[in-house]
């Protein structure tokens, strides 16, 4: 059977390795972004002398226009071709990262951001529908397993990476470390794409104002809500209601129609729907755990920033390692569903082996249940990737892409919004609850002070109980959020049901 009647584009063995290489690079630069920064804010905020709230637009900036548009990737790519707008992509993602390091003021750091997003969001999805370009079906999984070394790897050693840039050079070196990767990867990448032919696209400017404005409100309202305590505030009120207009009008509008923004056909294939669904509740336990744990470790456990960083290294093996081993061989042998089981599990187990922790865990004993989460990581991404796209055509597969990455950001989103609200929330709560049975009269706390020569009495007495009961408050907290990411894992399996079995696939042909 040819290239041709098989839908794949003829590409040589090196230039299809030389393909794979930079666009997995690409995809690097993309979700290390996401994570590496983070770990720098503090000394961002010193060197501009900004307040926390100023602080969280240099990350919101970027996920915003990541995020609305992303889902514009198809779109693009028939309007300048795939090779042109990645390569477009990589340039301007390097000079914005570039400018990010140069800037002198929040103003100018939050619009180099925006373009930052603009840019780095083509880059999965045109990764992933290159890779499933350039490999035959059968290998897609093989193709997956590269792809994941990117998406899910990168941003677990995020702050590890982010952490040394920091501490030996400077917060600017964190934007600097894109410019010699975006280099290597055009590099390679450049000569071995073919040149497509592109063409005149009506766009419909009214669909892109709806889809702009769903999606973008319900980035601010994830990124900001938080900080301005929810619903209590006019802004967050004003971004929900602008969400919950433009979305349904965009949906109600763009349904059926041949020419709309968004080719909501895709969601007729079952298995691409429900893989929406799923990596939604992956990001958020994944992504929500990876936030969570460094605050874990710096503010309850006293952790310095770099043996924070470091903790995230055994996770990253063991997702390193089981993408490729997924990839090359478990999913050859069985059905793909059946590794997503097993990847969920592994995801939400290793979040609640964290929630059952103390303040006296050691490296390894908060090391550990990554390494359980990371072994599951490779074993859902991989078949999901592959479950995702297994219908969808060659024609779709940039749009698909796009839209696969902003559920899978969405997700990611919700679950850094979800684990710093309830950390929050679940504090108050339990030093409500445990500070109610706390009198001077109380024999248990005369005791404890004792051997510290306190009285309940005393006004130091108050202040240590006070910290003692702030700990165990924060450390409840935080043991409720680590359940709670490995409850949205487990709350995925049901999914799986929906999901259609790959057609042909060696594991069917073993079974039979």
């Amino acid at each position: 059977m040819t290239n041709a009647e098989t839908g794949q584009h003829s590409v040589g063995a090196a230039a299809k390795w030389s393909i794979v290489l930079a666009v997995v690079l690409t995809a690097v630069l993309e979700v290390l972004d996401s994570t590496i920064v983070n770990v720098a804010l503090p000394q961002i905020q010193a060197a501009f002398g900004i307040t926390n709230d100023q602080t969280v637009w240099i990350l919101t900036s970027y996920i915003v226009a990541a995020v609305v548009v992303m889902p514009l990737t198809g779109f693009f790519v028939r309007m300048v071709g795939r090779r042109r707008l990645i390569t477009t992509a990589i340039v301007g993602f390097a000079v914005f990262s570039a400018l990010c390091g140069l800037s002198w003021s929040i103003e100018v750091m939050v619009a180099c951001r925006l373009g930052q997003g603009i840019f780095g969001a083509f880059l999965i999805p045109l990764s992933q529908s290159i890779l499933f370009d350039s490999f035959p079906k059968e290998k897609r999984g093989q193709a997956m397993a590269l792809f994941g070394l990117g998406i899910v790897v990168a941003p677990v050693f995020g702050p590890t990476l982010g952490a040394l840039l920091t501490e030996y050079l400077s917060w600017r070196a964190v934007f600097y470390v894109n410019i010699p990767i975006a280099a290597f990867a055009l590099i390679m990448i450049s000569g071995e794409l073919k040149k497509e032919d592109t063409r005149r696209i009506k766009v419909d400017w009214v669909g892109l104002a709806l889809m702009v404005g769903a999606i973008g409100s319900l980035q601010i309202m994830l990124d900001l809500g938080e900080t301005r305590d929810w619903f209590a505030s006019k802004f967050i009120q004003v971004t929900a209601l602008t969400m919950l207009v433009c979305g349904t009008a965009f949906v109600v509008r763009g349904y059926g129609k041949a020419d709309n923004i968004i080719n909501f056909s895709l969601f007729s294939d079952r298995s691409f729907a429900g893989a929406n669904v799923a990596i939604v509740g992956f990001g958020v336990a994944m992504y929500g755990s990876i936030a969570i744990l460094p605050l874990f470790v710096q503010v309850l456990l006293g952790y310095p920033v770099l043996d924070a960083g470091f903790l995230f290294v055994p996770r990253g093996i063991a997702a390193g390692v089981s993408m490729v081993l997924t990839g090359a061989v478990l999913i050859n042998y069985f059905d793909p569903r059946k590794l997503l089981v097993i990847g969920l599990i592994l995801v939400g187990s290793g979040n609640v082996m964290l929630g059952l922790l103390n303040l006296d865990a050691g490296f390894w004993n908060l090391a550990w249940p990554g390494v359980v989460s990371g072994l599951g990581m490779g074993l859902f991404f991989v078949p999901m990737s592959t479950i995702a796209f297994q219908n969808i055509g060659q024609d779709k597969q940039d749009e698909a892409s796009g839209i696969y990455g902003v559920t899978r950001s969405i997700g990611s989103s919700v679950g850094i919004a979800l684990v710093g609200w309830q950390v929050a929330n679940r504090t108050q709560f339990h030093y409500a609850t445990l500070s109610s049975g706390i009198t001077p009269f109380n024999q248990a706390v005369g005791e404890y002070l004792a051997p510290l020569g306190l009285t309940p009495q005393s006004p130091a007495g108050a202040v240590q109980i006070a910290a003692q009961i702030q700990s165990q408050a924060t450390l409840l907290a935080f043991q409720d959020v680590f359940f709670l990411t490995g409850l949205a894992a487990f709350l995925m399996l049901p999914v799986v049901l929906v999901l259609q079995r790959p057609a042909n696939d060696r594991a069917q042909q073993v079974a039979h």
